[in-house]
């Protein structure tokens, strides 16, 4: 403890503050430099030593050659907003039952047939694909958002998520808004959900940038262009558009931008979302 004129300070705090501070600098350096890229020449991408501010600003041309008709990667954008909002929303809301019915109501072999559903997080993705595969191709699923959208709406970790939020919460409530004479709906919208705010807002955030970024799932079930999610445009994009760096660049940056709106807009949520539940002391 270091005391300057009447002031107290902790100098490991200090020391400590610095050094996350270094840390955090030092992974945002590739995220800045791929910004600072995707506003440069061809020329200037890698000069040595960097140049954050570009001698010739092109002001947003990469990102209108980018989002033009050439390389239609507006299709790609919007194909998974569509994809990720959707499976997001049914996700939340099939986690939430799940969850409420493995917490607020007591059935037969409840707590049993929870652990081998928790149990299925220990079976790799990989394993189902040849099975689903299948599925999708004999349902006629295969090749469409839909068939991506129902598998990605199943989530066994929302489900894990949210009970532990539930758990949390007295059942004398409950057991008193059945005596005023509401019903499993009543409780579950007017009395669970708004307490569980904080995990179902890490759980969007969470399975919006799983969706988002995935590219294993559309690559494996999706085959028409017109169709593909931004992971496989981006993929399409970089065979097409070569080793152009700072095309290449603008197109990361635009297909980053929406995950970091919604870290923003949920970050408040996350630290009381995934310590919902915690044992505490």
């Amino acid at each position: 403890m270091l005391i300057i004129r009447g002031k107290k300070f902790d100098i490991p705090k200090i020391v400590c503050t610095i050094v996350l501070f270094f840390i955090g600098f030092t992974m945002l350096t590739p995220l800045l430099w791929m910004i600072s890229t995707s506003f440069k020449t061809e020329n200037e991408v890698f000069t040595f030593p960097i140049q954050w501010i570009p001698e010739t600003f092109v002001g947003l041309a990469n990102y209108k050659e980018v989002w033009g008709e050439e390389y239609n990667f507006g299709m790609y954008y919007l194909n998974s907003i569509k994809i990720t909002v959707i499976s997001t929303v049914f996700q939340i809301l099939v986690s939430a039952l799940g969850a409420y019915s493995f917490t607020k109501i007591k059935w037969k072999y409840r707590d049993k047939i929870f652990l081998l559903y928790l149990a299925t997080m220990m079976i790799p993705p990989q394993v189902m694909i040849v099975s689903r595969f299948a599925i999708m191709q004999k349902t006629g699923l295969y090749n469409t958002h839909l068939g991506i959208i129902l598998m990605t709406m199943f989530s066994t970790y929302g489900v894990f998520l949210l009970r532990q939020a539930m758990m949390g919460i007295p059942d004398s409530l409950c057991e008193s808004a059945k005596i005023d004479g509401a019903g499993h709906w009543t409780i579950f919208t007017k009395i669970i959900l708004p307490l569980v705010k904080p995990s179902i807002a890490t759980l969007a955030v969470l399975k919006f940038v799983w969706t988002w970024n995935d590219y294993q799932t559309p690559l494996i079930f999706l085959s028409k262009r017109t169709l593909f999610t931004i992971q496989l445009g981006m993929k399409m994009f970089a065979s097409e558009s070569g080793n152009i760096y700072s095309l290449m660049m603008a197109a990361a940056v635009s297909a980053t931008v929406p995950l970091i709106l919604v870290f923003l807009l949920g970050q408040r949520y996350i630290i009381d979302g995934m310590t919902a539940g915690a044992v505490k002391g």
